[in-house]
């Protein structure tokens, strides 16, 4: 999959959308993200971007210093911009916060577009390519613009193709680095189906010990959640709940899957 236009579409949406937002006064908080208000989320999704835009243009081998603020190619003036530590941050959205994302968000699709997917850069998974990030960034791009949009409104839902791939990048990178980083317990054999209703896609995963197997199929499962690619990749993000889907099968073992897969 060409992940360069997914990714420039949903930046750009999601300019669109905080844009709207920071019309509407003081910083709106964002639904899906309780801890955060729009400025919050504005900062953490430009930070994101340059920190990846320093590794994969200077082919980086470490993670850069998140301490060296030029990293982050801030302006001179930040007057009523947010800090992480300071979230949720109140009072109007800054209009420069909305332009530095808008800079920093095109910088990088223009890397991605340009730098060779398989040039071996720093990551914090075991592929440690360009690739890894382009595909990282474009599904994160496409939630954190769900989450911009539901914030005057309601959501657009994730492109299908992305959508189904989110899914598979759910198990194939993201469930077992969430295991890691929260020290989830370990799994009992639980089996979970997935089965997308919009485009061709089932799963089946596994946790026993620590664990994670994904099979790109469907197969016996202990429970299985139906719906489109698009909500089957939100559920998996801890965006909307499981009611939102078709759920068959035993619930006490759908209950326990954010305690094994934890949200981050």
């Amino acid at each position: 999959m060409d992940y360069v236009p997914h990714f420039q579409r949903e930046i750009e949406a999601f300019e669109a959308a905080i844009r709207r937002a920071a019309g509407a006064g003081d910083a709106l908080p964002v639904p899906s993200c309780p801890d955060w208000t729009v400025s919050d989320l504005v900062l953490h999704l430009g930070g994101v971007h340059r920190f990846v835009a320093a590794i994969v243009e200077n082919g980086l081998m470490a993670p850069p210093d998140v301490t060296d603020v030029t990293l982050f190619a801030l302006p001179d003036d930040r007057t009523g911009w947010p800090t992480p530590e300071s979230a949720p941050s109140r009072g109007p959205v800054p209009p420069g916060l909305v332009d530095w994302f808008a800079d920093g968000a095109r910088a990088l699709a223009a890397l991605f577009g340009s730098v060779a997917g398989d040039r071996t850069v720093w990551t914090w998974s075991q592929e440690r390519t360009v690739a890894f990030w382009v595909r990282m960034q474009t599904i994160e791009a496409a939630l954190h613009r769900w989450d911009a949009e539901g914030v005057t409104g309601a959501a657009q839902p994730v492109a299908a193709e992305l959508a189904r791939d989110a899914v598979s990048q759910t198990f194939e990178v993201m469930a077992p680095a969430r295991r890691a980083w929260k020290q989830a317990p370990p799994g009992a054999g639980e089996r979970f189906g997935f089965r997308a209703t919009d485009v061709e896609g089932a799963w089946t995963v596994s946790v026993t010990g620590d664990d994670v197997r994904l099979t790109a199929e469907a197969g016996p499962c202990d429970v299985e959640l139906a719906g489109t690619a698009s909500d089957l990749m939100l559920y998996l993000w801890n965006r909307i709940p499981a009611d939102h889907l078709e759920a068959k099968g035993d619930q006490a073992v759908l209950d326990r899957y954010f305690t094994l897969v934890p949200p981050v």
